[in-house]
C-alpha cells in the first residue's frame, strides 16, 4: 500500500529540509465511523487498528512522532525534549528528526517555519485555542523574529459550515477588533466563522504575513477528511513537520 498517494504535501515556499505531511481520512485500515486512516487513541477506534495506521506512516517519518494530549489551550512541548502524550496543542523543533504532529477534525492545523529551515512548530487551532493565543505562543518559543516566519494552514472547517454563538464572535473581537470581519450573519444570534481569516489576522499582527494554505473544508469534503462536526464520532487526521536530518 503506497500512504502517500492518499496524503497531502503541503504547498508553501518552504526551505527544502523542511518536511511536511497532511494526511486525509484515506488509506489505513480503521472500519466505521473511522475510516480509514484515523491516527487518535482516544475517540473509541480499536486500538489495534490506530497502531497499525500509525505504523503505515513510518516509512515516510524519520522518527516516532511527538503525539500531543490535546486539550484545547496554548501550551506548547519541545519535540525533542517532550515526554509521552505531553498535555500540548502545539510542538516546536529544533532537532533534526524530531517530527512535531497535531490531529484534528475540523479545527486548524498551522505549520510554521523559518527561512533558514532551523525551526518548525505545528499546532492545533480550533476556536478556543486560537482565541487565547495559542499561536502566539507557537511563535514566541519558536525563538525566531516573527518576519523570517512564514505559515500553512490545513484543512478545517470552512465558513459556511462553522456556525458559533454570539459568545464566541464577543471574546474573538475583544482581544481583535478586525476579527469582527471574520463573522457573516447567519441564523438566530448565531455566525458563520471563517477560521482561516481569524488565524491570518493573528499570524498578521505578530508580523508573519507569508501565509498559505487554507480553503479545503473538512465538513464539506467527506470523502476525503474527517468532520467532528459533521459525524460527531469519528477519526482525526494528522498534520507533520520536521527537519531533515
Amino acid at each position: 500500500m503506497n500512504l502517500l498517494e492518499h496524503c497531502l504535501i503541503p504547498d508553501w515556499p518552504a526551505p527544502k529540509n523542511v518536511r511536511t505531511l497532511q494526511t486525509t481520512r484515506n488509506g489505513g485500515i480503521s472500519a466505521a465511523p473511522y475510516d480509514t486512516l484515523n491516527l487518535s487513541s482516544n475517540v473509541g477506534d480499536a486500538p489495534l487498528a490506530v497502531a497499525r495506521n500509525r505504523m503505515l506512516l513510518e516509512p515516510m517519518l524519520p522518527s516516532e512522532p511527538v503525539w500531543l494530549k490535546q486539550v484545547h489551550g496554548v501550551a506548547v512541548a519541545d519535540a525533542a525534549r517532550a515526554e509521552c502524550w505531553p498535555e500540548a496543542d502545539a510542538c516546536v523543533s529544533t532537532h533534526p528528526g524530531a517530527v512535531c504532529v497535531v490531529m484534528t477534525a475540523d479545527c486548524l492545523p498551522v505549520l510554521l517555519c523559518n527561512d533558514k529551515g532551523s525551526v518548525v512548530s505545528a499546532v492545533h487551532a480550533g476556536w478556543r485555542g486560537l482565541c487565547d493565543g495559542v499561536i502566539e505562543h507557537a511563535v514566541h518559543a519558536m525563538g525566531m523574529s516573527s518576519n523570517t516566519l512564514m505559515a500553512w494552514l490545513g484543512p478545517a472547517i470552512g465558513v459556511q459550515a462553522f456556525e458559533v454563538g454570539d459568545e464566541v464572535r464577543a471574546e474573538f473581537v475583544a482581544k481583535d477588533p478586525q476579527a469582527v470581519a471574520a463573522f457573516v450573519p447567519g441564523t438566530s444570534g448565531k455566525w458563520f466563522t471563517d477560521i482561516y481569516q481569524l488565524a491570518g489576522l493573528r499570524l498578521n499582527a505578530l508580523g508573519v504575513t507569508r501565509v498559505y494554505g487554507g480553503g479545503l473544508c473538512t465538513y464539506t469534503d467527506s470523502a476525503n477528511f474527517f468532520s467532528y462536526r459533521r459525524d460527531s464520532v469519528t477519526g482525526r487526521m494528522g498534520t507533520f513537520i520536521w527537519l531533515d536530518k
